[in-house]
């Protein structure tokens, strides 16, 4: 387990510390103490209370503070951007961002504003202060009054007040007031406890064309399937009870931002989305225009799930077809390498309906889910800038806890297939035909000789995700149980008719070589990098709500 050493706690109400005495004053009473991470520093109890200090959420801040150092230096590189109204509506808009000269001193090219949406402690807006250079403002915004003061107190304690502005609002509302053209934020993070889905709608306008939107979900256990119908009311979309349930999570987040986006006529372009301890977060660009976010649909597909051997198969939910300029969206056609409807009204039950099987197993218990975003979910150029930063001398500086960690974590995510959406655990898929289950690099040899890619995934050490079609798999775990002495004709009477049994009386296709292929082994793993965090400690988790008292709202702060 990676140590924490950045992190203390310490007395406040000691002298010599650098605080203020009405800070100092405000810590003795209320009996806080003092926590240090990277150039921060900020008071709050160690658990509950109106805001509380979760070190396990220290690997999510360090995260965020690399991404918008990358992000923020590459901004004055790019080219300005159109803006996205067009017609009477823009002209209008221009010349109201005319007679706002603080709304274009905000846009201006050296400026660069970031909203932390609900702060709690404000810990994450000092960090954006003290340790990206480019930031020019930072909103530090909570709904409750205890938070609101936790804030101002924390913000005098690091004197960044020139920077961090502490606003007590409803975020929704505090977003929404942004939402005009001139008025939005460069960045935008939100880090609820529990589903972000409540604050997606406002997100995505108080963010400018171009601008990042930062979104943490601690609501995992919806997400991967445990109340398939919450995840709907949320989300938009029903999960499934997968081994690649975590990558599925955060598909159905990244649906859900774009779904909001294009409403308003924008899109997102991942940049960063990991799934980590007890939450997902997603790292994603917001751009503007009509006909990409109409692409939106053919990033999207509904997921068919065999429950008894685990296969996977996507089905589209539209095409489209480019001819000159003219552009069609229409719906797809179904196409599925998993569903096998019988082959004729003999196999029908007496009210007519056909029940589907499963072309590999024979199960008839097919399940669907979705729609998820089954396009790349990270941007490869984007990570190695990330792991430009980690490993160069500006790294050491920040004082980042979990640099070990956060390195071991975007290497493999770099060695991860970015085109290949969910995994499969190839012990699993042994399980289902009762036989003991080969290495991972050998599993991952018959892979590769065979001319197919394959990773790991960043979500599950024993992924095996790979662009070899289902049939493939299974013609593996056909081959490596014959090996084993496993064949049809060896079942017992008992599993004549078993999905095991069914899927070894089938031949095998391709030819199987298990010989040891030299990139069996991801480099990650035979470098020694700590690719995964170890489980890890008493009390790992979310933590319980923090109590605040919430009373009555001020006045937005301009």
């Amino acid at each position: 387990m990676e140590h924490d050493e950045s992190v203390i706690l310490q007395c406040t109400n000691e002298k010599g510390n650098g605080v203020g005495p009405s800070v100092a004053a405000d810590c003795e009473a209320n009996k806080l103490a003092e926590v240090t991470e990277g150039l921060a520093r900020i008071t709050a109890t160690a658990e509950g209370g109106e805001t509380f200090y979760n070190r396990v959420q220290e690997f999510n801040r360090d995260l965020t503070v690399v991404v918008l150092r990358a992000f923020a230096a590459e901004r004055p590189n790019e080219k300005e951007q159109k803006t996205e109204e067009e017609g009477p509506k823009a002209k209008q808009m221009k010349m109201d961002e005319g007679k706002a000269p603080e709304a274009n001193a905000a846009q201006s090219p050296r400026a660069f504003s970031v909203l932390d949406a609900l702060s709690a402690s404000g810990l994450r807006a000092i960090r954006f202060a003290l340790e990206v250079p480019n930031v020019t403002r930072v909103v530090a915004n909570d709904f409750s009054e205890k938070a609101f003061e936790a804030i101002r107190r924390n913000v005098q304690l690091n004197g960044v007040q020139d920077k961090v502005e502490a606003v007590f609002s409803d975020a929704i509302d505090l977003m929404m007031a942004h939402r005009k053209f001139g008025k939005r934020f460069h960045a935008v993070d939100l880090d609820p406890y529990g589903s972000a889905s409540a604050f997606l709608d406002a997100a995505v306008q108080a963010v400018m064309d171009g601008g990042l939107l930062m979104v943490t979900c601690t609501d995992t256990a919806i997400l991967c399937g445990n109340t398939p119908e919450a995840c709907f009311n949320k989300y938009g979309s029903v999960p499934l009870r997968h081994k690649s349930c975590h990558e599925l999570a955060l598909r159905i987040l990244l649906r859900a931002i774009d779904a909001h986006a294009n409403r308003h006529k924008r899109y997102i372009v991942p940049l960063l989305s990991v799934s980590v301890d007890f939450y997902v977060r997603c790292f994603v660009r917001i751009r503007s225009g009509a006909a990409m976010a109409k692409d939106s649909v053919t990033k999207l597909a509904n997921v068919h799930c065999c429950a008894t051997c685990q296969s996977l198969d996507f089905q589209p939910l539209l095409k489209k077809s480019v001819s000159g300029p003219s552009v069609r969206f229409s719906a797809a056609h179904f196409q599925s390498e998993l569903v096998r409807l019988p082959a004729g009204h003999s196999d029908a039950p007496m009210d007519g309906r056909m029940v589907a099987k499963c072309a590999h197993c024979g199960g008839t218990a097919i399940h669907t889910g979705g729609p998820i975003w089954v396009a790349p979910t990270w941007d490869t150029e984007f990570v190695g800038k990330l792991l430009s930063i980690l490993k160069g001398p500006e790294a050491g500086q920040l004082r980042l806890g979990t640099r070990e960690r956060l390195e071991g974590l975007l290497t493999v995510l770099s060695e991860e297939l970015p085109d290949v959406p969910l995994f499969y655990e190839h012990d699993q898929l042994m399980v289902v035909m009762k036989c003991p289950s080969p290495k991972m690099n050998v599993f991952r040899s018959a892979l590769l000789n065979a001319g197919f890619r394959c990773s790991i995934s960043h979500c599950n050490p024993r992924a095996v995700k790979t662009d070899a079609p289902t049939s493939f798999l299974w013609d593996i775990c056909r081959e490596w149980a014959k090996r084993n002495g496993i064949t049809a004709k060896g079942m017992a009477e008992t599993e004549v008719d078993s999905p095991r049994s069914r899927i070894l009386a089938k031949e095998t296709k391709c030819e199987i070589n298990f010989s040891t292929h030299p990139d069996s082994i991801p480099k990650s793993k035979f470098i020694g990098m700590l690719r995964f965090q170890d489980n890890k400690g008493k009390n790992w988790g979310p933590k319980m709500k923090a109590k605040g008292l919430i009373k009555h709202t001020q006045p937005l702060i301009s």
